[in-house]
């Protein structure tokens, strides 16, 4: 695949600074200009003021830069504008507005991150100590972002701008509803989900372990429980484990671990996925909240008035 990696996503929010201090917990570094960074990924946040919560750009990594020239035929195919310039592509989607932009850049390459040693049944590989995922006190640190899931009002238009114009691959489909699509050996990096208005519904944050994904959630909800939606759990679509939970602008963020891997195509058969299926494998069911977000409504609202 040209495609590589998702380098970074820029989110729009009314309140940037409750926002920012918000991802500061959540374990990304901040820096001087708006970025957050990840422990592996560098930079890959930047939070940017918007009148409504939003996804305004997602940046993707290519190789070369004849990955940008046939990312420009096929978007002009699909009737698409773009700008090529020097080591980037930049072009948007019509439904969303999102600005995607391709760049050549090097491959991340992450150092292996040693295997937590669980015991089993007649497999006693860790004797004589405590595990270690309950003898950590270090915060939690995303390594990577993961990916994003962007609602729109047009799916097919925005899941063809990604998997037909840029050059996606899809891993699964939520039948009628959503497509979870890879720019990288990831099970997804985008996920596009039918919606009755244009919005960012969460970013997925990759630590090391499940551990780590129920250590982050709980340093997170010390005198904020308010901030907890649905966790802990672990996907079907992705077979990750997850734990979710929301930001002070309506986002919401996840923490995940054990991530499907795709490296051949021919070896993956994307399934149309239905029913909770869908959502998760095990764990609590899904809060209403989660599928329709509580702010849709004004959402909806605030678009219309913006385009009288």
């Amino acid at each position: 695949m040209a495609l590589h990696r998702l380098t970074s996503i820029t989110m729009g929010v009314p309140n940037v600074a409750e926002t920012a201090a918000y991802y500061t917990d959540f374990g990304l570094s901040p820096e001087t200009d708006g970025w957050f960074a990840t422990r592996d990924g560098g930079r890959q946040l930047r939070i940017v003021h918007a009148p409504t919560r939003r996804l305004v750009e997602v940046r993707i990594g290519v190789d070369t830069p004849d990955d940008l020239a046939a990312a420009a035929s096929r978007l002009k195919r699909l009737g698409i504008e773009s700008i090529v310039e020097g080591s980037t592509l930049s072009a948007y989607d019509k439904a969303t507005a999102v600005r995607a932009v391709l760049e050549t850049l090097p491959r991340l390459t992450q150092n292996p991150v040693r295997a937590t040693v669980y015991n089993g049944p007649g497999r006693p590989e860790r004797t004589g100590s405590r595990a270690p995922g309950v003898l950590r006190t270090d915060p939690v640190q995303p390594r990577k972002l993961g990916h994003s899931v962007v609602g729109t009002t047009d799916f097919d238009a925005t899941t063809a701008f990604f998997r037909n114009g840029l050059g996606f691959k899809a891993s699964d489909y939520i039948k009628d509803h959503g497509a979870f699509l890879r720019c990288s050996t990831d099970h997804h990096n985008i996920l596009v989900l039918a919606a009755p208005v244009t919005f960012l519904h969460h970013t997925s944050w990759q630590v090391d372990d499940v551990d780590e994904v129920g250590r982050g959630a709980a340093a997170m909800l010390q005198g904020h429980p308010e901030r907890h939606v649905w966790g802990l759990g672990r996907h079907h679509a992705g077979s990750n484990f997850f734990w979710y939970l929301k930001d002070p602008a309506g986002n919401f963020s996840e923490y995940y671990s054990d991530m499907d891997c795709i490296v051949d195509d021919q070896l993956w058969t994307p399934e149309v996925l239905e029913g909770a299926k869908g959502l998760f494998n095990w764990g609590p069911p899904p809060p209403p909240s989660f599928l329709a977000p509580e702010d849709l409504a004004d959402l909806m609202t605030s678009t219309h008035s913006s385009t009288r």
